[in-house]
């Protein structure tokens, strides 16, 4: 699966989110920025971007994903 399809999949999945992919090939990574992870916790904020993703990791579509999420504010404020 190539990465603008990941990236669509997750923009779809969570309207509003900004999405920014990075690494290649097995090293993938997606940053999720959105609104809706305020008051999740880290694991719901990831459970939610793979439900974007739908059943790919198991078709073997998707075989590895590193996902860091961020709701607007902590994205805003990171490295200060």
């Amino acid at each position: 699966m190539q990465p603008n399809e990941i990236k669509t999949l997750i923009e779809a999945g969570l309207p509003g989110a900004t999405v920014i992919l990075g690494g290649e090939g097995c090293n993938s990574q997606v940053t999720v920025i959105s609104e809706d992870f305020a008051g999740k916790s880290l694991l719901q904020q990831q459970r939610m971007v793979y439900a974007a993703l739908g059943d790919r990791f198991r078709t073997g579509e998707i075989h590895a994903l590193s996902v860091k999420s961020y709701t607007p504010a902590q994205w805003a404020s990171r490295g200060s």
